[in-house]
């Protein structure tokens, strides 16, 4: 007698992204990451970090979808990023916010309009527009600096304005790649304060860095690449020396 097999559960309730046995080679044969399993948790604040060459960008990409695995498989939220559709790879980004290292903000518009731009690319209605810009600028430390042009602020303030960006879409991760690599100590410190307290609002914070002092004194889950293996999933934790 036919019957239905209960279906496999890729990802258990309190996950957000899983990749199992994810590998990625490029086509010159360059083996970028081997055996790749990480289960991530809603709400937590993990640092991945490794060498020049141990497999972080493409790490980032994967997580993205600028590429697909060779073998494995990546599921965040309730997207399989194996078979998402090219139509729906957009709608799909909505839920991740990116911090880069150098800003990547718009030089000939003000912070607000910075902001506003990303509301405007998945048209959010202008009256709302309004009313979530001014509050994000208030939750990053920037309330009175919305008509400051981006050349007129100090790195900490640009970083706070990337930040911002990739919060006002209200986001489930934000993924911050080198979000210090162009700051000092100082500002590094107040920006992953300012990421520490959004993680702690419920936002997964998945952070890319080879800062030390920085993963050390913060002592969250580090993941550590070595060559595009895994050597090391401290749940709380200091930078691996080993690398």
């Amino acid at each position: 007698m036919a019957f239905n097999r209960p279906k496999k559960k890729l990802m258990e309730d309190d996950e957000i992204i899983v990749l199992n046995n994810v590998s990625k080679s490029y086509q010159a044969g360059v083996q970028a990451l081997s055996n790749i399993n990480i289960h991530i948790k809603k709400g937590e604040f993990v640092f991945v970090v490794g060498d020049s060459g141990s497999g972080k960008s493409t790490f980032i990409k994967l997580l993205l979808r600028e590429l697909v695995p060779t073998t494995g498989s990546i599921y965040i939220l309730d997207y399989n990023l194996n078979k998402i559709k090219h139509r729906k790879v957009p709608k799909f980004r909505r839920n991740i916010g990116v911090v880069f290292q150098d800003f990547r903000l718009l030089k000939d518009r003000n912070v607000y309009e910075n902001v506003a731009f990303a509301q405007r690319i998945i048209e959010v209605p202008s009256a709302q527009i309004r009313k979530n810009v001014p509050k994000v600028l208030a939750t990053v430390g920037l309330a009175g600096k919305y008509k400051v042009k981006p050349g007129r602020l100090s790195g900490g303030e640009q970083q706070r304005v990337a930040i911002a960006r990739a919060l006002v879409n209200k986001p489930s991760i934000i993924l911050a790649d080198e979000p210090t690599g162009n700051l000092d100590p100082k500002n590094s410190m107040e920006i992953m304060k300012l990421l520490e307290e959004i993680n702690e609002k419920g936002t997964t914070v998945i952070m890319v860095t080879h800062n030390k002092e920085i993963v050390n004194a913060m002592q969250k889950r580090v993941i550590t690449l070595n060559k595009g293996v895994i050597i090391s999933d401290v749940e709380k934790g200091g930078y691996n020396d080993e690398i």
